[in-house]
């Protein structure tokens, strides 16, 4: 007799969407599993973009945006783009809602557009990191950055969206987010240029 195949037993993973939709329905363990895949994620998102001077407020925000997803989950259309796309967008609404309580000015550059000149060879600066000293100075230069464009190189560094699933989350054309992205890599390597050759 043949032994059983215990990998084609398991079930396959769930679709974000689906599980969105069986939470929707009442299924108590669905948000529990949608939760799980993204926390941590969703988490650094939120603290990376906060910054130093304001992380005391991660775990908050971090809630708020998880409870805004239970809350909204019927909103969520997967035809209109991923579910990590979504989750990103309601974050960043989070982080910019918090900074406007604070009445902080929200930095951006007026000359994104110049980012589109700027040639982009050689790896990210996050490929190079090779010591958590470098990691660190790294994480100083991403809270440095203009706002915007912090959260377009977090969402592609850090979150794994793509260009388009940026421009959807930050509500802007693909254009705006590929030269806030470029130009955030731009100045990254600038501030780390003095650390290795291989940054820059």
């Amino acid at each position: 007799m043949r032994g059983l195949d215990l990998a084609l037993m398991e079930p396959e993973p769930a679709d974000d969407a689906d599980l969105l939709r069986a939470h929707g329905a009442g299924d108590p363990h669905a948000f529990t599993r949608l939760y799980d895949r993204y926390d941590r994620s969703s988490f650094q998102f939120i603290r990376r973009l906060l910054g130093g001077a304001h992380a005391d407020a991660a775990e908050d925000l971090h809630q708020e945006t998880w409870v805004a997803i239970s809350k909204s989950a019927g909103a969520f259309d997967p035809a209109q783009g991923s579910f990590r796309a979504w989750l990103f967008t309601i974050a960043r609404r989070k982080v910019f809602d918090h900074f406007r309580r604070q009445k902080l000015a929200v930095l951006a550059s007026g000359r994104e557009d110049a980012a589109m000149t700027i040639p982009d060879p050689g790896p990210t600066p996050l490929d190079a990191v090779q010591s958590r000293e470098a990691a660190q100075r790294l994480v100083a230069a991403v809270e440095t950055l203009p706002l915007e464009q912090r959260g377009a190189f977090i969402m592609f560094a850090d979150g794994g969206l793509s260009l388009g699933e940026i421009a959807q989350a930050t509500g802007v054309a693909v254009e705006t987010a590929k030269s806030r992205l470029r130009y955030a890599r731009a100045r990254l390597r600038q501030a780390l240029a003095g650390e290795r050759q291989g940054y820059v």
